[in-house]
């Protein structure tokens, strides 16, 4: 390098040096505003819950800077760090606590991290059950479940939690899934014998077992995290989980991307006690049971066609209260605060026999 880029290079890190500086002020000046911003809510929360954490606000902001931007960051990148940021001065307001379906090392723990930042108090459940009952509870303000794969579906059991809970949907996310095979550090080279993993995981990544390891026995655990906890502790055994799972108990990854479509993606819930207000660009979940009759679902679907209401979800479940029944959990565009979806709903509530809406809350980031 000679002297004159070495010039060059040192202006660049004054420069650098000098934005982070005022960067540094605004990080704080917001900081500051977020504070006042709590002190006003904790004046006149009264008897309600007072709400530190607003996804359709956040929704609102991440929307407007998306479209501010110019580069040469991208979408994503601006997300995380205005995500991060946010989480920051929320730290400042309230701490939170989320629980999620764990153990640690879980896509779920991954998507509460990417939701609520690193700042966020944690707390791993062994069971969906568990999450609802913590959050019901007023033990966690916030949980974190699966609800569906593209690969494999709906997850049934926070299905069923979502017939009988009071919680609300407040947010969503999508989350890429792409699994590894993962064995212990000082084994690489041993015959695998068993291989453990969550239900879903395996069937994910079907093909490929029948391909690779075909007649070695397969054992569904809780979750891909307890499989790699398993692994740790074995012989002869291996793991499919997301490489996040392979640090915490000495693993390494033998294979990855084993999944045996490459476009698989996890949907999350976010569940709270409160409802969430319009962002401008929302989804409404609801659970619908029907009279066991000829033309029952067309007369509940008919309304949304008739008013021009998208549906991107329809998906039925074994109602839980009398055999061969089932109810219908449907997702659709639109909040239902807005006299459309009122409108909408209110037709839906007259054909049914039970109408459930389980939350208003802002789209998945495309």
């Amino acid at each position: 390098m000679d002297k004159s880029e070495e010039e060059k290079l040192s202006t660049f890190r004054d420069q650098i040096d000098e934005i982070d500086s005022q960067l540094l002020g605004l990080f704080n000046n917001r900081a500051e505003i977020a504070q006042m911003v709590a002190e006003i809510k904790k004046a006149h929360g009264g008897d309600e819950l007072t709400v530190f954490y607003r996804p359709d606000r956040e929704a609102q902001i991440l929307d407007r800077i998306r479209a501010a931007n110019r580069g040469p960051l991208s979408s994503t990148q601006i997300d995380h760090l205005f995500k991060e940021l946010i989480a920051c001065c929320r730290s400042l307001e309230q701490q939170i606590t989320i629980a999620y379906l764990g153990p640690a090392g879980t896509y779920t723990e991954a998507a509460a991290l990417k939701q609520f930042g690193h700042l966020a108090l944690t707390r791993a459940l062994m069971s969906i059950d568990e999450v609802f009952r913590e959050v019901e509870a007023g033990s966690s303000n916030y949980g974190i479940v699966p609800v569906e794969n593209t690969t494999d579906g709906m997850v049934k059991h926070t299905a069923d939690c979502l017939m009988f809970s009071d919680l609300k949907i407040c947010a969503e996310l999508e989350m890429p899934i792409h699994q590894a095979f993962l064995v212990p550090r000082d084994q690489e080279e041993e015959n695998v014998e068993i291989i453990y993993s969550h239900e879903q995981s395996l069937a994910q990544c079907r093909t490929w077992l029948r391909t690779n390891y075909p007649g070695v026995q397969q054992q569904a655990v809780s979750s891909n995290a307890a499989a790699a906890k398993l692994v740790s502790e074995s012989v002869g055994a291996a793991a499919i989980a997301g490489e996040i799972a392979a640090k915490p108990y000495n693993l390494v990854v033998k294979y990855r991307n084993i999944e045996d479509s490459l476009d698989n993606k996890t949907r999350f819930l976010v569940l709270g006690r409160e409802d969430v207000g319009p962002s401008g660009r929302d989804k409404t979940s609801i659970l619908v049971s029907t009279r066991n009759e000829p033309g029952a679902l067309f007369r509940v679907l008919e309304p949304f066609h008739r008013h021009n209401i998208s549906l991107s979800r329809i998906e039925a479940r074994p109602s839980k209260m009398s055999s061969w029944t089932y109810v219908f959990f449907i997702d659709f565009d639109g909040h239902h605060e807005s006299e459309a979806i009122r409108n909408v709903l209110t037709e839906v509530e007259n054909v049914a026999s039970e109408l459930k809406t389980l939350g208003s809350y802002p789209k998945a980031d495309d």
